[in-house]
């Protein structure tokens, strides 16, 4: 499948600069938290639940708004958004810097992944409105490489920061880069390309939310005790506002979500692959960044330079995947990303453990790497192939439900089988007959508590943190497990249901021809031009 060479703004490289730095607050703030988990559970006392909820408080943000303000940037300015966005991240990010309980700190996360809501999704949608043909492929996949660099560096980011500074500082760190990426986008980046006059689907937009939302809160709650009733109300709701969702997409005059573009397999199958690959990255992390600190011994800069393989493979390999999707298709390159992916967690199955060396600890993460940096190029590309250049909102919007509802849902659900395994297996030992029941119920909560306990039990403290990192091995990996399951899901889908290259490119000059007959209201495309032909 050859693609046209296309075309792109004038200031090409400084509009895509601008765009990158926007979506790179957004990666930044998706990852930092992960290496001070530790230090903040044993700050609030933290129950791993409620680590679970601040891991993935600004994915769920982004998850539950991405739909909605994908489509008010359509109709009301991408640019704006961006700006609102950024702007409002400043004081969002100071809440989370100085958050006096780990309530205040998830509410802030959350708050903070709407603010990125309004910005992260539409850095695609102008780079889809901006470019086209090669030249898109290409910008697709540095916006791809280097956020999703960018975010395996928050780590070594965290990790540097803690140890000179408590955990809030790397809530804080984002905010200098929030400023240079709002004054890069309020002067680089155009205002008004192929937007939409129609009226936005606001109770479409409410009843997103409410679905994403409840799915990820019943996730998380799901292996609390005495949370049951709460998660399965909670599964309930979402279980309930999916149809409602879908019923309303059907009947609004223009819906938030056009169901006949998502019901091409060009773009719902690579919308599946992309949030389990993107997931995979983000569940691992959290989980692993855990890992190493409490099983391992690693210091905050250890844990966070650990997971360097992974941005390094992952920046390298996915400008080169744009060729691959050039040259064998979509489908080829995410079966290959998935390869990698199962490569990956069969290595975390076999190589970690108590006592692993650093080179078992990389491997994974390399083909972690490799993985996403394959496939995370493919699956946002096909998104934005496949719809018309008026509903780019809903593709952006859609590619960033990869990364954040792919982030919530994987971290929830890993982090939902940490906990659970970690408590049973903690049940199970007896660490002191000194230890009361009440006392052995907080030893369960998580890791952090068992440090915390320990402290006030110095006669058993080794007999403690020994049981509390045993238990978290046996939570880990049933965990990795079941990132397995679902990497392993996602390949069986792309394989069977993605089209070959050659049916893929029959598909997207028919989803073109479709859509320039149908009836569309917007500017002319403004700053364009041709782009110089690839040797």
């Amino acid at each position: 499948m050859n693609e046209q060479p296309g075309s792109r703004p004038e200031r090409a490289g400084l509009v895509l600069a601008a765009l990158i730095a926007v979506a790179t607050v957004a990666n930044l703030n998706l990852s930092v938290a992960n290496v001070a988990i530790p230090e903040i559970g044993d700050d609030f006392d933290s129950s791993q639940t409620t680590l679970n909820l601040i891991a993935v408080g600004y994915s769920f943000g982004l998850a539950a708004s991405v739909l909605w303000f994908g489509a008010l940037g359509d109709r009301y300015g991408r640019k704006l958004l961006i700006v609102v966005g950024m702007t409002l991240s400043v004081p969002v990010s100071f809440l989370a810097g100085f958050a006096w309980s780990d309530d205040v700190l998830f509410a802030a996360r959350v708050a903070g992944g709407l603010c990125a809501g309004m910005a992260y999704p539409t850095t695609l949608a102008l780079i889809t409105a901006l470019w086209a043909g090669r030249a898109r492929t290409k910008a697709i996949a540095l916006w791809s490489a280097i956020g999703g660099g960018f975010a395996a560096l928050g780590p070594l980011v965290s990790g540097i920061l803690l140890e000179h500074f408590d955990w809030g500082s790397v809530f804080l760190v984002t905010i200098p880069l929030a400023v240079i990426a709002l004054a890069m986008a309020v002067f680089l980046v155009p205002s008004h390309v192929n937007e939409t006059t129609e009226p936005v689907d606001n109770v479409g937009g409410i009843v997103s939310v409410v679905l994403v939302g409840a799915l990820i809160l019943s996730i998380n709650f799901w292996p609390v005790n005495g949370m049951e009733t709460t998660s399965l109300v909670l599964f309930v709701v979402a279980v309930v506002a999916a149809p409602l969702f879908l019923l309303r997409q059907r009947r609004a005059k223009n819906p938030l979500y056009d169901l006949r573009v998502a019901a091409r397999p060009t773009f719902w199958v690579a919308a599946c692959a992309g949030i389990i690959v993107f997931g995979t990255l983000m569940g691992t992390a959290y989980v692993s960044q855990q890992y190493v600190q409490n099983v391992l011994g690693y210091s905050t800069v250890q844990a966070g330079a650990a997971i360097l393989p992974a941005a390094l493979a992952m920046v390298l390999v996915a400008p080169r995947s744009a060729k691959l999707v050039a040259a064998h298709g979509s489908r080829i390159t995410l079966l290959a990303g998935y390869v990698f992916l199962v490569l990956a967690f069969v290595g975390m199955l076999l190589l970690w453990n108590e006592g692993t060396p650093y080179w078992q600890i990389a491997l994974p993460y390399v083909c972690i790497g490799i993985g996403v940096g394959l496939a995370g190029t493919p699956a946002s590309n096909s998104l934005t192939a496949s719809v018309p250049v008026r509903r780019v909102g809903m593709a952006s919007g859609t590619a960033d439900l990869q990364r954040d509802l792919g982030g919530a849902l994987m971290t929830s659900i890993l982090g939902a089988v940490l906990t659970s395994h970690y408590a049973s297996t903690m049940a199970d030992q007896s660490v002191s007959s000194q230890v009361s029941s009440s006392t052995e119920s907080q030893l369960q909560l998580s890791f952090a508590s068992a440090e915390n306990i320990a402290q006030h039990y110095p006669q058993d403290a080794d007999a403690i943190i020994s049981a509390a990192q045993s238990s978290f091995l046996q939570g880990d990996q049933w965990a990795y497990g079941a990132g397995l399951l679902a990497v392993l899901a996602g390949a069986v889908l792309v394989f069977f249901l993605f089209p070959k290259r050659d049916r893929e490119h029959e598909l997207h000059v028919s989803y073109s021809a479709e859509d320039a007959v149908a009836p569309v209201s917007r500017p002319s495309p403004a700053g364009l031009e041709p782009a110089a032909a690839d040797p």
